[in-house]
């Protein structure tokens, strides 16, 4: 999300629900975990498990490990303990988004090394085991970055060449061997002063020394590259520009994978500039057609459900698979769009009841 704050950036579908041996299945799908979540890989337009089940991805954004850490207090905001998943368990979420900082994994640029190095990444690998223990999938993300010696204390148009690389290279050799782990390369890029042009679109893929960037960027080729050379099998989420709000020359520039398990990432809120079931048909309709796309971040800041109840719906009608922003406290202001008022899953309000609810029509 683009950050409203510091410290970070229903219609419910009459649904056929049976039971199988990997969970619920809704409409010939999965939204189950446990074993379910093992195997994940893309085929065609849709991501499936070992089983050859297609899977839905429905979850929440659990953040406070981007900035935590950068800022010198913690590396968690909030418990992490197998209670506080389980809480997130228990809306029928299959999935949790961990945003990551690539100066606080690498141990650089004046990290505490009370918090950085060694010391996060075993506390994201932990963390990481304990999601998988509860049945639920993993979806780590590099949120905030910086090139050189600055720090990474907010987020960048695109990932630098001077970390990025090397972190998600590290990042794929610790959970290379997990198959329930999906990457998404980058948050929310906004090359060429957040602009959906095709200089844009062309930093995105290539990198380079790019429009609206005031660093060499690392582009999703080489992420994508550097991934691979670890033999990483997992899949790869891709964000498109206008903060993963565009999608639009997803399909032209997607790089190339030699295990073509790439997807696409997207971002929707209320505020976005694709905020309409109009422009999600002309801007995400092609690119579901053509690979999974899983909506990392839905959320609308008015305190309603209204928005993501007709996004849900569209999401489910198209085969998209969505993530709700954000699980955790911030208060009751309809800015922090928080979907809990405590970590033991009370919703926050219209917002945070709607989404449960939806989860809950989908797995009875």
């Amino acid at each position: 999300m683009k950050r409203l704050k510091l410290c970070s950036s229903s219609l419910a579908l009459a649904l056929i629900v049976s039971c199988t041996s990997g969970g619920t299945t809704s409409g010939g799908y999965t939204t189950a975990g446990g074993d379910g979540v093992d195997g994940l890989h893309v085929v065609s337009n849709q991501i499936q498990n070992a089983n050859g089940q297609d899977v839905r991805i429905h979850g929440v954004n659990r953040s406070g490990t981007e900035y935590a850490c950068i800022q010198g207090w913690g590396i968690f905001d909030g418990p992490n303990d197998a209670a506080s998943i389980q809480a997130i368990k228990s809306w029928k979420a299959n999935a949790v988004r961990i945003p990551l900082n690539e100066d606080c994994w690498l141990g650089i640029n004046g990290v505490s090394s009370q918090y950085g190095g060694t010391s996060y990444q075993q506390a994201i690998s932990d963390y990481v085991s304990a999601i998988k223990q509860q049945g639920l999938i993993p979806i780590l993300e590099l949120h905030w970055s910086a090139p050189g010696s600055s720090q990474a204390v907010s987020q960048q148009p695109m990932p630098d060449e001077d970390h990025s690389p090397a972190f998600w290279t590290q990042v794929a050799q610790m959970f290379k061997g997990n198959s329930s782990v999906i990457f998404e390369l980058f948050n929310e890029p906004f090359p060429d002063s957040n602009q959906d042009t095709a200089a844009a679109w062309t930093c995105w893929r290539d990198g380079g020394v790019c429009p609206g960037a005031t660093y060499t960027v690392a582009g999703m080729q080489e992420l994508v590259t550097a991934v691979r050379g670890t033999g990483a099998t997992n899949i790869i989420l891709l964000g498109g520009v206008e903060y993963s709000n565009s999608l639009t020359g997803w399909v032209s520039h997607k790089p190339n994978d030699p295990l073509g398990n790439l997807a696409a990432a997207w971002h929707v809120y209320n505020f976005n500039m694709c905020a309409d079931v109009s422009c999600y048909n002309s801007n995400t309709g092609p690119v579901l057609s053509a690979v999974p796309v899983v909506t990392t971040e839905i959320g609308e800041n008015d305190c309603q459900g209204v928005f993501i109840s007709t996004l849900m719906g569209w999401l489910d009608n198209n085969g998209g698979s969505y993530l709700a922003w954000v699980w955790d406290t911030w208060g009751s202001s309809c800015s922090s769009i928080s979907l809990i008022s405590d970590y033991s899953g009370t919703p926050s309000g219209a917002y945070g009841q709607t989404y449960k609810d939806h989860l809950a029509a989908l797995n009875p």
